[in-house]
Order: C-alpha cells, then structure tokens, then sequence
C-alpha cells in the first residue's frame, strides 16, 4: 500500500489509522447494542475496519513512521443506549473515516491513493446503508462540518 512518500502522505495516513482504530472501538459498542437483524452488518463493518487498520499500520512504516498507537478508550460523540442510536454511531463512524480518507486521497499518489479511494467509497457506502441516505460527495460534508465548528473528524472523539 505505500508509493505515497511526502510528508503529507504519512500525515494523513497517521490520521486514518487513529480514525480506524476509533472506528473499530465503536463498532465495538454499536455492534453490542444494534438489532439482531443488523448485528452481521456491525460485525462485518468491525472486520473491514481492522483489517484497514491493521493496512495502515503497515502503511504508516512504509511511509516511514512511528504508527499511532490506538487509546485505550474513546469518548463517543453521544450516548448510545439502544438500537436507534447504535445505528446513529455507525454512520458517524463511517462519515469520519469518510473524512480522513479523502485527506488520505489528496495527499496520497499511486496504489496508495488508490487504496484510500477505496476506503473513502466503502465508509460512505456504510454510511449510507446505516442512515438510509447518501450524501453527494462523501468526506466533503465532513470538510464542512468541520470548518462551520462541528468537527466530525478522526474516530469517535477523544480518548478518555
């Protein structure tokens, strides 16, 4: 995965890698709490954002770097007691990855920029699967909400 060699490269590929390992986190919480029917979808997505993390840890020291370690836990961006919320999780969870991706996209060139298209198009395929809509050009509406002050980047939040 690594024919991207700036310095922005590593940068946001480090940011991808703290935003999969959220990621994985959360899907650890909304998979305990979404319906049985929806429970194979959780599990699946939890598995795809391993197995990306575990590409960009390898990734990181292709680039050169000192992988980011995952934190012990993260502060979700808002309770998740039941079903409808869990749901509610994994779509933020996807629109963040969404994000960092098309970070990834920019700063990346060759297999490397490839494989973050492919990330960023799956997360917003997912997003769009848990809310039941799309949005017109996923990790762009992130991109927004950041810069209006409603940051929606790297993984669930902040560690505890």
């Amino acid at each position: 995965m690594s024919d991207g060699k700036s310095d922005g490269a590593l940068e946001a590929a480090q940011a991808a890698l703290a935003a999969e390992h959220a990621a994985v986190y959360g899907y650890g919480v909304a998979g305990g709490r979404v319906a049985a029917a929806r429970r194979p979808e959780a599990t699946a997505a939890h598995h795809t954002h391993r197995a990306r993390r575990d590409a960009l840890v390898r990734t990181v020291r292709d680039l050169g770097g000192e992988p980011v370690a995952s934190d012990a836990a993260y502060a979700l961006p808002f309770a998740v007691p039941d079903a409808a919320a869990a749901v509610r999780l994994a779509a933020v969870l996807e629109d963040r990855v969404a994000y960092v991706y098309s970070d990834l996209v920019r700063a990346a060139e060759g297999s490397l920029r490839r494989t973050a298209a492919d990330a960023l198009r799956e997360a917003a395929v997912r997003a769009a699967r848990w809310r039941g809509s799309g949005v017109p050009f996923p990790g762009l509406a992130e991109r927004a909400g950041a810069e209006a002050g409603t940051d929606t980047r790297a993984g669930a939040a902040t560690a505890h």
